[in-house]
């Protein structure tokens, strides 16, 4: 500890040049900033997202309905910079009130069902399509008590252990070992899970998998925060032994692209609108003739 303390005010006041890495979007506020409708494609499904590890659940999850060959899950997937604050468009906040990626609007009813929060969005889809979901009662609930275990957990790793660790503008001893004990705590709960079972909840993949590996996975394997050497994410081998198998899923590879801003030109898609996008439309096929 230093002697660099902070004494809070009586009063909280709001300061926009705090610094971080998201410094320009975060506000104490909510509510649309600007007037902007959302684009609406062919599909019964719209969604709109960014291929962060909340993101990509909703996109998985629909590359794997499609993978098991239910033409209803067809969707539309457009692009939202959170960066630049397009979830405060008028049209994102009417699709979330929360402005968070991702939302999606189901238009097989009339008016269109707006779905927001990834848990629900997938919980939405899974029993929608009766996929991915259990009906026996004791899988289910185990299903559903992993899915919500990922949804209480996360925000420690996100916003708690990714924020001090890899955004804040200075870093501070106390925050990252408190988060950091945090995690590796989280770690240690699925590799004992993982240890007796070959997915999160058992011997069925479950959308519980695909809560949970966008964050997790990533983690261990190092694609978020950099931090995997600093966690000693290799002691952890059953949820390794997960990740990798997960990772090598198809439907999952091409959830990860879908509405991907970063990386090899080859695996981003910033948008998706048929099943040949992957083919034809990444960066890499569009780039050198000037589209976007």
């Amino acid at each position: 500890m230093t002697d660099d303390t902070y004494t809070p005010p009586r009063v909280w006041k709001w300061d926009a040049e705090s610094g971080g890495a998201f410094s320009q979007i975060n506000r104490p506020i909510a509510g649309p900033t600007h007037e902007k409708e959302l684009p609406v494609g062919e599909h019964p499904f719209q969604v709109y997202s960014l291929a962060t590890p909340n993101g990509v659940k909703a996109t998985i999850m629909f590359e794997e309905l499609l993978a098991k060959g239910i033409k209803e899950a067809e969707y539309d997937a457009w692009l939202i910079r959170i960066t630049e604050g397009e979830q405060f468009g008028s049209g994102f906040v009417n699709a979330n009130p929360n402005s968070k990626i991702p939302a999606m609007m189901d238009h097989t009813h009339s008016p269109a069902v707006r779905v927001f929060e990834s848990g629900s969005i997938l919980l939405y889809l899974a029993e929608k399509f009766g996929e991915f979901l259990p009906t026996d009662i004791v899988a289910r609930t185990e299903t559903m008590n992993w899915l919500f275990w990922q949804m209480g957990s996360a925000p420690f790793l996100g916003g708690g252990f990714g924020h001090f660790y890899a955004y804040a503008p200075e870093k501070y001893e106390y925050p990252i070992n408190r988060y950091t004990m945090e995690v590796k705590r989280q770690l240690d709960v699925l590799d004992r899970q993982l240890a007796d079972n070959r997915y999160i909840a058992g011997d069925e993949y479950t959308i519980a998998d695909m809560a949970i590996w966008p964050w997790y996975g990533a983690l261990v394997k190092n694609k978020v925060y950099e931090a995997a050497e600093f966690l000693e994410a290799h002691t952890y081998k059953n949820v390794m032994r997960w990740a990798d198998e997960i990772a090598e899923r198809p439907a999952v590879k091409r959830g990860l692209m879908v509405n991907r801003t970063w990386g090899e030109d080859s695996r981003q898609l910033h948008e998706r609108h048929d099943a040949s996008d992957f083919e034809l439309r990444t960066q890499d096929k569009l780039e050198p003739s000037g589209e976007k």
